[in-house]
């Protein structure tokens, strides 16, 4: 399996890093989590059981860095997975992978409101390797995604509205999508959406994204994005779902769990049925436990 770590998201890490541990705190908020969790099951001969004997290796990092003056905010995050398991001794393959980078600029709509804002967003997501399956020769694997394929870019300006500190609604009706399909395998089948043998796809259509933040109880943070996306000249009315919750339960400063989940409807991503390609809603989720550092701002209702 390809894997390609691209040196772009290197240095956001860093860089959010970086703003995290030397940030002034009169007008920033940064900080995040590092997690590595690992898990393994062997089994002997004897074993009556049955089962199978497996490897699994996850690593995720979510970091923010949020600025706020005056009437002027600037709210960024950046998260990023990656998992691999060995099963049965058959090779690793990933389980796991995510690139998402956020960022979203606020000013107020009236001096001294903190609630109400103009806003423009820009949400960038992807993976970091390929994708592969078993081919219908039943031997060979076939691609089905990699780095940038495919790859997805929402920008627009709206209005956010942030009843409190935990919660804030983001609607944008003027929304440009793009699709990148960056491999031409993939691009010439038509995949994610694109025309046939071409590497990218724009929409123009309307969004709403709702996102939660807080420590809901005691060590437990809890974040939760849900973005609707509709098209205002192809299949208005249908909407794109894309719905993530990170769950971090810290056990003490090196030791924590984790879970994340990601459920996800888009009608341009269609799966093999007996009627043919259809769109169906996918669902993930990853749940580990193991050595987490957190470092930062802290989350507090």
């Amino acid at each position: 399996m390809k894997f390609r770590l691209p040196l772009v998201i290197i240095l956001v890490a860093t860089l959010f890093t970086a703003r995290a541990q030397n940030a002034d705190t009169t007008y920033w908020t940064s900080g995040g989590f590092v997690a590595l969790t690992f898990s393994n099951v062997t089994l002997s001969d004897s074993w009556s059981a049955g089962g199978a004997e497996n490897m699994s290796i996850n690593g995720a990092t979510g970091l923010f860095a949020n600025y706020a003056k005056a009437r002027t905010t600037w709210e960024s995050s950046l998260d990023l997975g990656y998992g691999m398991i060995n099963q049965d001794n058959q090779g690793f393959e990933k389980s796991d992978d995510k690139i998402n980078l956020v960022t979203k600029y606020g000013y107020q709509i009236k001096e001294g409101n903190s609630q109400w804002y103009f806003s423009g967003l820009l949400d960038f997501r992807t993976q970091f390797a390929e994708g592969t399956v078993i081919a219908a020769d039943g031997v060979s694997d076939s691609t089905i995604s990699n780095f940038m394929a495919p790859g997805y870019l929402t920008v627009g300006l709206g209005i956010d509205y942030k009843p409190n500190k935990v919660i804030s609604f983001n609607y944008i009706p003027l929304t440009g999508k793009f699709t990148f399909v960056n491999d031409q395998a993939l691009a010439d089948k038509g995949a994610y959406g694109v025309d046939p043998g071409k590497k990218s796809r724009a929409e123009l259509g309307s969004f709403l994204r709702i996102k939660y933040k807080d420590e809901v109880i005691t060590n437990v943070n809890l974040e939760s994005r849900l973005e609707l996306f509709t098209n205002y000249i192809e299949s208005f009315g249908t909407i794109d779902v894309n719905w993530q919750n990170t769950i971090v339960m810290k056990v003490n400063k090196v030791l924590s769990a984790n879970l994340f989940t990601h459920l996800l409807y888009d009608k341009d991503i269609k799966t093999e049925t007996e009627n043919g390609p259809e769109a169906k809603v996918q669902f993930k989720s990853v749940f580990g436990a193991g050595l987490a550092y957190n470092f930062g701002a802290q989350l507090s209702k």
